[in-house]
C-alpha cells in the first residue's frame, strides 16, 4: 500500500546520521562506509549498518572494490527528492555559526554539485543566462537554438536514455530553479572536465576558475557569484 511505503521511506529519513550521509552523498561520488562514518561522527559499525538499511530501501547503491565497500545516491530520482526535502524546510543555518561553518555555507551557497548538476548562484546565473538568450524556456525546456548552441559551444549529444533532456530543480538555498536532466548532468561535466569550477575541498561546494569566469562570459555573460 501507498501508505506504508510512505511510511517505509519516512523511517528511513528520520536518523540523523543517515540523514548526514544521504546530504553528504549529494555531490554525486560514491563514498566508503568509512569516510562517511568519519562525516557523520559516528562508529564504522554504526554507519555500516545505517547505510545497509539505505541501500535496502532503494536510496543508495553499493559498490565493492577489493576490501571497500562504495554506496552512492541511487540515481537523480533520489537526488531530486533530498533537495526537494531540503526546499520544503528552507534555510536552516545555526543562530550562532563557528567562522568555519559559516565560509562552508557561504560557499555552498554561491555554488555546488546538486548530484551530477550545478546548483547554488552559480547554477541558477548559468541557468537564467541560457534563458535570456532562447536556450531554455521559462519552464527550463531546451530550444531548437537551445540544441544547437549546447551542440556547438559544449559538445553536447543527446544520450539515448529515457532521462529527461532537461528539467528544473528547485533550489534549497536560492529558491528558484536551476538546470537539471542530462543538459544540466553535461553542463556540469563540461565546465569540470575544461577547469572552468574547482571543486573546495572534499564537500559539495564548487568555485569558478579564472578561466571558467572569462569562459562564462564569453559563452552566456555570466559574472562570477558575488
Amino acid at each position: 500500500m501507498a501508505a506504508d511505503e510512505l511510511a517505509t521511506l519516512a523511517a528511513l529519513l528520520a536518523d540523523r546520521s543517515r540523514a548526514r550521509f544521504l546530504l553528504a552523498l549529494l555531490d554525486g561520488r560514491a563514498w566508503t562506509s568509512g569516510e562517511l562514518a568519519q562525516a557523520a561522527e559516528v562508529a564504522p559499525s554504526t554507519a555500516s549498518e545505517h547505510l545497509t538499511r539505505l541501500v535496502q530501501g532503494g536510496l543508495l547503491v553499493e559498490r565493492r572494490q577489493g576490501r571497500h565497500r562504495y554506496v552512492q545516491l541511487a540515481g537523480p530520482k533520489q537526488a531530486r527528492l533530498l533537495e526537494d526535502l531540503l526546499a520544503y524546510l528552507g534555510p536552516t543555518d545555526p543562530p550562532k555559526p563557528t567562522l568555519s561553518a559559516s565560509a562552508a555555507n557561504q560557499a555552498l551557497r554561491r555554488g555546488r554539485t546538486c548530484y551530477d548538476h550545478l546548483a547554488g548562484r552559480l547554477g541558477v546565473a548559468i541557468t537564467d543566462a541560457m534563458a535570456a538568450r532562447g536556450l531554455l524556456t521559462e519552464d527550463l525546456t531546451v530550444t531548437d537554438d537551445g540544441l544547437t548552441w549546447l551542440t556547438d559551444a559544449l559538445a553536447f549529444t543527446p544520450p539515448a536514455t529515457r532521462r529527461p533532456l532537461a528539467r528544473p530543480c528547485l533550489d534549497w538555498t536560492e529558491r528558484r530553479s536551476h538546470l537539471a536532466g542530462a543538459v544540466g548532468a553535461h553542463v556540469c561535466t563540461h565546465l569540470r572536465a575544461n577547469d572552468w569550477v574547482r571543486r573546495i575541498g572534499t564537500g559539495r561546494a564548487v568555485r569558478l576558475t579564472p578561466t571558467g569566469e572569462t569562459a562564462l562570459r564569453d559563452l552566456l555573460g555570466v559574472s562570477p557569484p558575488a
